[in-house]
Parts: C-alpha cells; structure tokens; sequence
C-alpha cells in the first residue's frame, strides 16, 4: 500500500472549491431518468450522455472527480477517447462504482445487504488499469419500525469495510458511502440518532480492518427529516444537527467528507452544504458528492438531442459552480437567479 498516494488523491478530491460528480448509476436507475425525458435507455444513449456530462464546458473547473459505472469507465468519446483518459486529461480524477447492489437481508425483513465482495480484488486491478484512482460502495440503512437492527448496521458496516481494505491494497482510494435514507415518515432526530449509530458502527469496522484514515473519504447522508415527516426541519437545523453528528464519530484524520444528496432538490442540497461550511473550522473538508442533485436539470435541459447539448452543458456547470461556492460557505439562494 503506498500511504502517501492514497492521501494524495484523497485530498485532491475533497479540495475546497470543487467535488465529485456521481454518474454511476446501474443500467436500471438511469433508464428511470431517461423515462423522464422519453428516451430510450440504449448503450449509444447512455455513452452520449455521459459525454454530455463530462465534456460540459467550465464543468471541470468545479468537479474534483467523477464516479463511473461499469459500462462507463469501457466507454469512449466521439474522438475515441477513453472517458478516464479525457477526464484526467482535464483534471477530474476518475472513480468507479464497484458495489453489485443492496439486496434483502437475508432473516431481517426491509432491510438489505450490500453485495459485490466476491471477486472484487481481481475488478479492482482490471479498474486502476483503466485509469480508476477512487471507488463508491454504497450500503443503505433504512429508518422505520423496528429498523435498522444493529445487526443489519453491523453486516454492512463489515462490507464497507471489507471493501475499503480491498481498495487500499490496490492503491485505490475507497469513497464509504453508508446512507440512511429519506425515505420514511421519521424526525430529524430520529434521523441523528441512526445517523450516529451507523458512522459509529463504520469507524469501528474500519479500524478492525486497519484502514488507513487518511486515504479514504466518507460519503454520508446528512441529517435530514424524513421525506414523509409532518415536521420537516429548516436547512440551519439540518446543517447544525449534521455537523454535530459528524463531529461526534468522523476521525479528525480523514481528509474529508463528500455528502450525497438522497432525494434533496437540487438547491436544497446545495443550499445545507454551504450553511455546514458557515459553521466555522472543521477538521474534515466538507463537500459533495451528488448525482441527481447535479444532474436533474441538465438531464432535462439535454432532452436526449443534439440540439439540447449546450442547454445540458450549461445546467451542469451552473450546477457545479454553485456547489463548488457552498464548499467555501459562499452559496445563497439568490445566485440561482444570477447563474441562471
């Protein structure tokens, strides 16, 4: 393992002003988001795309890396690049999704294991080859009656942290992502209190299976209310609960902490990164680490045509650009008008 080249890329990819574009999505989930825009979930349709996405002028200047899925990291521009060799050539470092999905636990009804472990150092290897320097396993805990049991938190911090091992043997830096949903009808503090029990459970699994802190990033929900809540918490309270939590379980040596997004709008994820950033120094860099919430509106702006490349592009810079702001604590709602 060479420590100092996993720190190095971990850094890189939490530096202030920029995060990481999430466009890994499973054949299954971006042909929900094509069902959207009544377009055919083809490979060509795929690949265009995510050229589309990457290409996306001044798009770079805000985005540290980006997260491949399989078909992906295989795929090429039109000019017959390799997507990881354009994206490095322009300074965004190339990362792959290497999880197979969560699946039913087996014994525990609604909640669910990660899986993919099998064969995955050989998949590691084939990906650094390919031009991969990062990985995303993503676990979800899921908040209702009853759930999560700590068994259910146990079992997926272990796969996290079998993964992220795997990763740092290969010189690949491991992005652990346990998400507790949105989902359900639960508090904001019902939301920490699982938030708490889960981040707890991971750094205790990590440091059984001696990861090196320093080279990997967390990519964790934020505290948020349930989507089905009768009391949704404003975005002070969602960005004070948060870095509570945080602060409570996430090792001072970890270099940073890219957010996903989880269902939040667009200006709603941007909007709670940049007041977490208000909040003062912190020992992590705090940024982000968003698919829909980055890609929504320049999917709609795109269409699935030609003519709706430059609208595209243009969304996802905005996009980019406003969220590289929050990282510095600099966002306020009233740019999306100016960016607009």
């Amino acid at each position: 393992m060479n420590r100092s080249e996993l720190e190095r890329v971990a850094r890189a990819l939490v530096v202030k002003g920029k995060g990481i574009l999430a466009a890994d999505e499973s054949s299954g989930t971006i042909k929900k988001r094509f069902d959207v825009i009544k377009l055919d979930s083809t490979e060509e349709h795929r690949r265009a795309y995510r050229e589309m996405l990457f290409t996306a002028p001044g798009a770079a200047d805000s985005l540290s890396g980006v997260i491949l899925f399989d078909e992906t990291i295989h795929q090429k521009t039109r000019d017959g690049i390799p997507f990881p060799d354009y994206l490095a050539q322009h300074g965004v470092i190339p990362g792959i999704k290497v999880d197979a999905g969560a699946k039913p636990l087996a014994g525990f009804p609604g909640e669910t294991i990660t899986e993919g472990l099998d064969g995955l150092r050989e998949r590691l290897l084939e990906y650094r080859k390919l031009g991969a320097r990062f990985a995303k396993w993503r676990a979800v805990i899921d908040i209702g009656e009853g759930i999560p049991t700590a068994f259910a938190v146990r079992a997926n911090a272990h796969a996290l942290a079998r993964y992220a091992a795997l990763c740092q043997e290969q010189e690949i830096v491991p992005i652990v992502e346990p998400e507790v949903l949105m989902d359900g009808a639960h508090s904001i503090d019902r939301c920490e209190e699982v938030t708490d029990r889960v981040l707890e459970e991971v750094f205790h699994a990590l440091h059984e299976h001696r990861i090196y802190l320093e080279g990997m990033i967390l990519k964790p929900n934020m505290v948020i209310s349930g989507k089905k809540s009768p009391t949704q918490a404003g975005p002070e309270q969602v960005a004070q609960s948060t870095v509570r939590c945080l602060k409570r379980r996430v090792p001072a040596a970890v270099p940073g902490i890219a957010f996903l997004s989880g269902g939040q709008s667009p200006e709603e994820a941007t909007l709670h990164l940049s007041l977490m950033n208000q909040l003062g120094a912190l020992p992590w860099s705090l940024t982000f680490s968003y698919g829909r919430a980055l890609q929504d509106t320049a999917l709609k702006g795109w269409g699935g045509t030609s003519a709706g490349l430059a609208a595209g592009q243009t969304e996802l810079a905005k996009r980019a650009r406003l969220n590289g702001l929050a990282t510095l604590g600099r966002y306020q709602p009233a740019l999306e008008s100016q960016a607009a």
